[in-house]
């Protein structure tokens, strides 16, 4: 492919295609110059417009199905002898390999980046975890142990996510929210992002929060309450510092039980001492 127009182009014609009709011959280039462009990070499955808002590539999308819907089951095992791990996927996403020239750090012990995601220099991957095709992670952020990194994530620079938290991906339907995690951001342990959710530049996520379209953040700050919509992203401010919080439930019989949902609270925005706080994840790098 020439350009990313032309690659464009190819997809949306490919993307056509009735299924269970058999793709054209050209179709494996095509989804490898697609797959090839967004491991070197020259095309992207999310974009931030001149507006500040988030929006899906839904051609880079459909590009992403194409190469599931092309590939073949294989053995993808690193071997076959007695106690071997087994591996089976799509011959179309294998596990990616990278070199010392890459500046990314994988550290050893089961963790995996697949076909199609990008990885800046200076990305530390602590073992196990995982990033997904269509992903975008960069420079400088740290994955820790038992992160997930899902399929068409935007994760920015210089971003920590920690122990066990939990990126989602969305790949379908092809114009659906982007999840998005922008710079300087740090992901607190088993913490949730999911389904069209914006956390914005330097905000701060308490261990233990949860995050959906869905969920209604408040903020103690601000005395408002932020909320996704069936058209509109969750969107988390900057500099937020968002803990886990409970609010009451109505009716009768809740209070007689004393029961409360989970929710989300923005306690306070980031200041000087609450980046001393997190100032000791450098010394890790």
């Amino acid at each position: 492919m020439n350009t990313l127009r032309s690659l464009g182009d190819a997809v949306r014609s490919l993307a056509a295609t009735p299924a269970g009709s058999p793709l054209p011959s050209e179709a494996r280039a095509v989804v490898t110059a697609l797959l090839d462009a967004l491991e070197r990070g020259e095309l992207r499955a999310a974009e931030r417009g001149d507006d500040g808002e988030w929006r899906a590539v839904p051609w880079v999308k459909q590009g992403i199905l194409l190469a599931f819907r092309l590939g073949q089951m294989v053995d993808l095992s690193p071997g076959h002898g007695a106690g071997d791990l087994s591996f089976i996927d799509k011959d179309t996403m294998p596990p990616r390999h990278f070199t010392v020239a890459d500046g990314i750090r994988v550290v050893p012990g089961g963790s995996s980046v697949r076909r199609g995601a990008y990885l800046a220099a200076g990305v530390v991957c602590m073992p196990p975890m995982y990033v997904n095709v269509g992903s975008w992670v960069g420079p400088g952020t740290m994955i820790d142990s038992h992160a997930l990194v899902g399929s068409c994530a935007q994760i920015g620079a210089r971003v920590h996510l920690s122990a066990a938290a939990q990126i989602g991906g969305v790949l379908e339907p092809i114009n659906a929210s982007p999840v998005v995690i922008e710079d300087d951001v740090i992901v607190g342990g088993n913490c949730g992002v999911y389904e069209g959710t914006v956390v914005r530049q330097g905000a701060v996520l308490g261990a233990g929060t949860v995050l959906t379209r869905g969920t209604p953040v408040f903020d103690l700050v601000h005395q408002r309450v932020y909320r996704g919509s069936a058209d509109t992203p969750l969107v988390i401010p900057a500099d937020a510092v968002v803990v886990p919080g409970a609010r009451s439930v109505r009716g009768d019989f809740a209070a007689a039980e004393g029961l409360s949902l989970q929710t989300p609270v923005i306690v306070k925005y980031r200041d000087d001492k609450t980046d001393l706080a997190t100032a000791l994840e450098a010394w890790l790098r």
